[in-house]
């Protein structure tokens, strides 16, 4: 029997694994393989799917993650549904290190990632609000059940990477608006909106960012180190998640490409 799921997980730093008693896929896509073979359990009678987002070894650095491949690779084996945890730095004095934000915005300040799938005739999607509705409904409910405060809303700053901010630009990406800033959030939740899937992030502030604390300066040990002591409460609130996203969908997220014509075909 070929492998299915209707949701799916996309791990972040530290989150390498999700899914208990899982069978192991490797896919194939128009676009290479995606990040790791897709591990795929059954979680409260429904089947998910769960790729590390960099690999199980961290071996793809953000600006290299196979993004398009990842997707599509979810997508071929019938998701609809995405979560996607990551780890953020806070922009803000009050988010520090263990908070959770589910955000509801994103700023893209990338540069020279692939972005679209779509090279060939005219496919514009909507994107004004980047993150599933639903899913940020339940992400947030799913929290409150396990006793672990969420920030409601805010906007992540997506930078190319795979260096920190400098303090000039943690400030600057603060008085535009930014709530936490972070390294992987796009193109991966644009590519998710021209398959039609939802897609909802869960942000896990590792750090306060270099203009935030007078002195302070972020650390790729300090990130893994408040990433590890808090993945037990992220996998407790994904879990539950998964569990209780609705089956059937009436967001607008499966209604993204209506009324375009697609050069072709989706998996």
């Amino acid at each position: 029997m070929a492998a299915t799921a209707e949701l799916a997980v996309i791990g972040g730093s530290g989150l390498y694994a999700l899914l208990d008693g899982a069978t192991e896929h490797v896919l194939e896509t128009p676009y290479g393989a995606p990040s790791d073979p897709v591990t795929i359990a059954e979680v409260g009678g429904r089947r998910v799917a769960f790729l590390p987002r960099h690999g199980r070894d961290h071996r793809y650095p953000p600006h290299l993650i196979p993004y398009r491949a990842n997707l599509w690779a979810l997508r071929s084996l019938g998701v609809r549904q995405v979560l996607a945890p990551c780890a953020v730095g806070g922009l803000r004095p009050e988010l520090g290190p263990g908070t959770f934000v589910v955000p509801d915005q994103l700023i893209d300040r990338t540069s020279g990632r692939t972005q679209t799938y779509y090279d060939q005739g005219a496919v514009h999607v909507s994107f004004a609000d980047p993150y599933c509705p639903a899913g940020r409904r339940t992400l947030l409910d799913a929290a409150a059940g396990r006793g672990v405060p969420a920030v409601d809303g805010g906007t992540v700053v997506v930078v190319e990477g795979p260096r920190f901010s400098t303090r000039a630009e943690s400030r600057w990406f603060a008085s535009i608006g930014g709530t936490v800033v972070n390294m992987t959030g796009h193109p991966e939740a644009v590519l998710a909106r021209e398959l039609a899937l939802c897609y909802t992030s869960i942000a896990l502030v590792t750090d306060l960012d270099a203009g935030v604390e007078a002195g302070g300066s972020v650390t790729q040990e300090e990130v893994f180190r408040v990433f590890g002591e808090n993945t037990d409460r992220l996998r407790g609130v994904l879990l539950d998640a998964v569990a209780a996203l609705p089956a059937e969908r009436d967001c607008p997220c499966g209604r993204a490409l209506d009324g375009i014509k697609l050069p072709f075909p989706l998996p």
